[in-house]
């Protein structure tokens, strides 16, 4: 089995990015936390009081030869607005904010490229916020977090945003979306 890569990127609620990710094949784990931000080991409450500077961030853990940092972009832009600035859907605050956050040049280089080349494409009628960072350092949240749209699919957020998610991944990336829900 080959060596995983891992790419993080905030876009909203962690809740719904996790599960949208975690549809794809050649993703071994998708993690919930806290990044981007001046404050080691964050609470969610100081999160969401935006004490903290971090952003709700996913760690996706994949497998380079099944599914490329690319394609987690492409589907990063097409699973959330990243035209809102510290907004997604109903959820308001800087926690909410679009952000990348590289792990080292080629990363940089490739999601820079990505918006790029979606600007030239004029993909969307505002402009991208998503800011483009360095990750400084990861934080996992609290495990209630973790895996939270399996274990709560009947939950009335998640019906409402998670699962048009899932359904815009499953049906623009059918290539890559081979994973189906059990």
């Amino acid at each position: 089995m080959s060596d995983t890569e891992t790419a993080t990127v905030g876009g909203g609620c962690f809740w719904c990015t996790e599960a949208a990710f975690k549809q794809l094949d050649g993703v071994r784990v998708v993690t919930s936390g806290y990044a981007g931000g001046h404050v080691e080991n964050p609470t969610y409450e100081a999160v969401c009081r935006e004490e903290t500077g971090h952003a709700e961030v996913v760690r996706v853990e994949y497998d380079p030869t099944a599914i490329t940092y690319a394609d987690l972009l492409g589907v990063f832009f097409t699973v959330h607005d990243p035209t809102t600035l510290n907004r997604q859907g109903p959820d308001v605050g800087s926690q909410y904010r679009s952000i990348v956050l590289y792990e080292n040049d080629e990363q940089r280089e490739t999601v820079e490229r990505f918006v790029d080349e979606l600007d030239a494409e004029s993909a969307y009628d505002d402009e991208i916020v998503t800011e483009i960072e360095p990750l400084e350092a990861f934080y996992e949240a609290e495990e209630y977090h973790q895996d939270y749209y399996e274990k709560n699919p009947a939950d009335q957020y998640c019906t409402f945003n998670a699962e048009p998610k899932i359904r815009k991944v499953r049906e623009k990336f059918a290539d890559l979306a081979t994973k189906q829900k059990a």
